[in-house]
């Protein structure tokens, strides 16, 4: 009988530790900063970063902004996962606050944006994006920098709202289906109700989200024509993530828009991180061209 009991309380014992891990590993690999990290971060900047969020369709965006509102609106999309903190560095650059006023945002289902709750659709995620560009637009340029799958985010907002964008800067950015890896595999379970909630929520929200993104880039391929702006491509060479051969497909696909590319020898996928001049720099040549233009 005793030995009975035992084996009961081990049994018990086994989901409660799987359960704990589960929520250590949770507030672990959150991939965000908290509003005191975020302040702490700008206590020495002239330029304070500001906090705002706003509802839609019982979605919450939250975003980050810096800057004198009278200049052009760098608007930086992250990747998955991740949080605007993936931009946090960049929100604070001088040389960059010198020429524009700047937005890093947390999308759908990241960061204080509903967090752990995806939305796979990126059609739906550039609705959601659509009323923070129009609070700022006031006839101002309008850039959009998207790492990985911020990159295919960016372009679909450039496709369906091509009043409010004036540049593109994609760094690292995932957007030829045929290059993405077939994961399905193991993403499909981990995208069912009876999984999904073992993983972090980070992750849960990043893997609903790129189980879906070949078929969301397929359906994207005839409005590629569409976009008209300026478009930079960062590229690494050793990027183990997002193939360097989706330069390539921007090549073919962006047969309406000036395209520049920089495929880089040596850089791999983290280039916000490991280096970030290169986007500071290709953001700041975008401000240039804006500029150039409107005093034409």
């Amino acid at each position: 009988m005793r030995g009975n009991k035992q084996k009961a309380v081990k049994w018990l014992l086994v989901p409660i530790a799987i359960f704990a891990l589960v929520l250590l590993m949770d507030s672990c690999l959150q991939f965000r900063m908290s509003k005191s990290d975020i302040d702490d971060h700008f206590k020495d900047s002239k330029n304070k970063g500001v906090l705002k969020q706003y509802t839609l369709e019982n979605r919450t965006i939250n975003y980050l902004i810096a800057g004198e509102p009278d200049k052009p609106l760098v608007v930086f999309v992250h990747g998955s996962p991740g949080s605007l903190s993936a931009f946090i560095d960049f929100m604070s650059d001088s040389v960059l606050l010198q020429k524009a006023m700047l937005i890093s945002v947390d999308r759908p289902g990241f960061g204080a944006s509903n967090f752990g709750q995806a939305e796979p659709s990126l059609q739906k995620q550039a609705a959601m994006l659509k009323p923070m560009l129009e609070a700022y637009k006031e006839n101002r340029p309008i850039i959009l920098v998207g790492h990985s799958l911020g990159g295919p985010l960016i372009a679909r907002m450039a496709m369906d709202y091509p009043e409010l964008i004036d540049g593109l800067v994609f760094v690292a950015a995932s957007i030829d289906p045929e290059l993405e890896p077939n994961e399905v595999w193991f993403r499909a379970p981990l995208a069912t109700p009876f999984l999904k909630w073992i993983l972090p929520r980070s992750f849960r929200a990043s893997n609903d989200e790129i189980y879906k993104l070949k078929p969301e880039l397929e359906n994207m391929l005839p409005t590629w024509k569409n976009i008209t702006v300026p478009s930079t491509f960062v590229q690494g060479k050793d990027d183990s993530f997002v193939p360097y051969q989706n330069v390539d497909f921007a090549k073919r696909m962006l047969v309406n828009a000036p395209v520049k590319i920089q495929l880089l020898e040596g850089v791999d996928h983290f280039i916000p991180w490991s280096h970030p001049q290169l986007i500071r720099q290709a953001t700041l040549e975008m401000l240039e061209n804006q500029t150039l233009v409107s005093n034409k």
